[in-house]
């Protein structure tokens, strides 16, 4: 008898779809980046970031807006990590007017492990050997044209960004490395240096922002070992390395913990992260800033959009399903856990109850900065 493929909390394209469009936490943290990229030290020949998740570029388009304000003629190298077909599409096509505003930009996407992004290059020697490496310079100067040649690289990502499901986890593993990068071609000239190409030893990164890529119920070890430690490695000296997790504590875990009584999800703190980076980095520890901050510093809160005439004795249905959704698309309830406890409608009592408590949904996320040394 066969046996279905295991669920994956984050393959889940409605919730998490449904999420950034009724909450703004994207925009958030965009804006809490761009405070932190305002005090990096660039070194030509480019400002150089590196999206630990791109997903859809909400929060990458943004701070990209934030950093044509400060470093106006500065060019610019973005890398980013993206495993999921349709986030690629969607991230691209928030794109071209960014190359518009600041046309000295160099934007590459890989589906490449966390080892390995950050340098564009597989450790792996058979992975290395069936890299795709596609450069898309854009012609033209405006954001329809570019707009309509990115639409037009539908054919390299349908082939590039292809994923199977392991028969295990259920997790999405990579069929073909891949690396795209795009730029004006007008400022190739100008950009020579910039423009990464394939067999580089090393890239090293001004700024990193690792937002909420994990799943809450890994191991600090692991997400130390696996995503923190590659990261805080390619940082530059002076790089700061932003991370991003939720925290909890807040309204949208008291709906959760009304329905399953004492639940925990975010059992793993940025002090066991910072302690477990430290052991994961060894000697190399002393050559970063690895102080957790305190919480009226790392804890900021999002919420969920609401006008102030839906929070009431009547609250609407498509809003009880949208703070719904959040809640579990937050604190990654798997659909297996939700089937008896939406039978009997327990659920919107509990969630209009704690939104009339507090007159609306609103959530804690945790943030930390890793800087490195100068060597």
């Amino acid at each position: 008898m066969a046996t279905s493929t295991p669920f994956r909390f984050y393959d889940n394209r409605q919730k998490y779809l449904a999420f950034i469009n009724t909450c703004n936490e994207k925009q958030v943290i965009a804006a809490k980046a761009a405070t932190e990229i305002a005090l990096v030290r660039p070194r030509p020949p480019a400002l150089r970031i590196f999206d630990a998740g791109v997903g859809d570029a909400t929060v990458l388009s943004g701070l990209l807006r934030a950093v044509h304000r400060d470093f106006r003629t500065v060019p610019l190298l973005v890398v980013g990590k993206e495993i999921s077909l349709e986030d690629v599409r969607l991230a691209l096509d928030k794109l071209p007017d960014r190359f518009h505003e600041h046309p000295h930009t160099v934007i590459a996407v890989t589906n490449l492990r966390y080892a390995d992004a950050p340098l564009l290059r597989p450790a792996d020697a058979g992975e290395a050997a069936r890299l795709g490496w596609h450069l898309a310079p854009l012609e033209g100067t405006s954001s329809a044209e570019y707009a309509e040649q990115i639409e037009g690289l539908a054919p390299i990502l349908a082939e590039g960004w292809r994923t199977r499901a392991d028969p295990e986890t259920g997790a999405p593993v990579v069929v073909q490395p891949s690396v795209l990068v795009l730029y004006r071609a007008d400022h190739e000239f100008l950009l020579d240096a910039v423009i990464p190409r394939p067999g580089a030893d090393r890239r090293e990164y001004d700024f990193i922002l690792a937002s909420q890529p994990w799943r809450a119920s890994m191991p600090a070890t692991f997400k130390a070992e696996k995503i923190l430690a590659p990261l805080a490695r390619s940082l530059a000296p002076h790089g700061r390395l932003l991370t991003v997790q939720s925290w909890g504590r807040d309204p949208a875990l008291e709906v959760l913990q009304r329905l399953w009584p004492g639940e925990q999800p975010f059992r793993v703190d940025r002090h066991a992260l910072l302690e477990a980076l430290r052991e994961a980095l060894g000697d190399e520890a002393a050559g970063y800033d690895l102080t957790p901050p305190p919480d009226h510093e790392a804890v900021f809160r999002y919420r969920m959009h609401t006008l102030p005439s839906e929070i009431g004795d009547r609250i609407g249905t498509s809003t009880l399903l949208a703070a719904w959704n959040a809640v579990i698309y937050v604190n990654q309830v798997e659909d297996e856990r939700l089937e008896e406890m939406m039978r009997d409608g327990s659920y919107l009592e509990a969630t209009q109850s704690v939104l009339n408590e507090h007159g609306g949904l609103w959530f804690n996320d945790e943030a930390f900065v890793v800087t490195r040394r100068e060597r």
